[in-house]
């Protein structure tokens, strides 16, 4: 498995990850990013048994983008503690199904149920606010590129957010699409994360591109987008 690593140092392993690579073991039991790390950092630094690698938050496996995973347990406290105070800066790319133009405020209430994500009243049974910003870049072909700036990180929150007001995510079959992005994935990328590091408390920020299936749609936007 080739884990794209975009940084790594004493504390961190910042990775692309790859649509359809799992974040973590279920029980499908497929190879996992979180297993190949270990396994990289084992080879390259010629560890003697177990090696540490610390899981401190996920990707939905059909998405992909950046992602940073803890060397040291002590990295992964303070990574984990940023994660819950939404500290960390989540840039995201989609494609979804629609004309969608201009900009806007997402806020909703989300139940996780029989492994389904929806849209729920604020009084609902442990229904949890969702936060996200979007904005627009191009409409052609009946499907949108849009920007996202992610406030909270429920599960499967983009997806679900965008297929209520009637945007579903290319390829995402189980929240409404109808068009498929490579039969098996959904358009959906982290394309930039900035965290605090967990030692020298400075900012630092990773961007990555899409994958190769996104070839073809908006490729133009996508890359002014990155070399902005």
């Amino acid at each position: 498995m080739s884990l794209g690593i975009l940084y790594l140092d004493n504390h961190l392993l910042v990775v692309n990850k790859a649509a359809g690579v799992l974040a973590q073991g279920d029980e499908t039991g497929d190879a996992t990013l979180l297993d190949a790390g270990k396994a990289y950092l084992k080879e390259q630094f010629d560890k003697p048994g177990n090696v540490f690698l610390g899981l401190v938050h996920r990707l939905d496996r059909p998405a992909s983008g950046v992602m940073v995973l803890a060397r040291t347990s002590k990295a992964a406290a303070r990574l984990t503690d940023q994660f819950k105070r939404r500290t960390p800066d989540k840039r995201y790319l989609a494609i979804v199904e629609g004309t969608c133009q201009g900009a806007g405020l997402c806020e909703d209430y989300l139940v996780k149920e029989n492994r389904e994500v929806r849209v729920v009243e604020p009084d609902y049974p442990k229904a949890k606010r969702a936060a996200l910003q979007w904005r627009s870049l191009a409409s052609h072909d009946g499907l949108s590129l849009i920007a996202i700036h992610l406030k909270t990180g429920r599960p499967h929150q983009i997806r679900v957010q965008m297929a209520h007001r009637g945007w579903p995510l290319l390829g995402d079959f189980r929240y409404g699409a109808r068009r498929e992005l490579d039969g098996r994935n959904l358009a959906l990328h982290c394309y930039r994360l900035t965290i605090e590091h967990p030692t020298r408390r400075e900012r630092m920020t990773w961007q990555a591109a899409p994958p190769a299936t996104w070839n073809g749609f908006f490729d133009a936007e996508v890359a002014q987008l990155l070399a902005a």
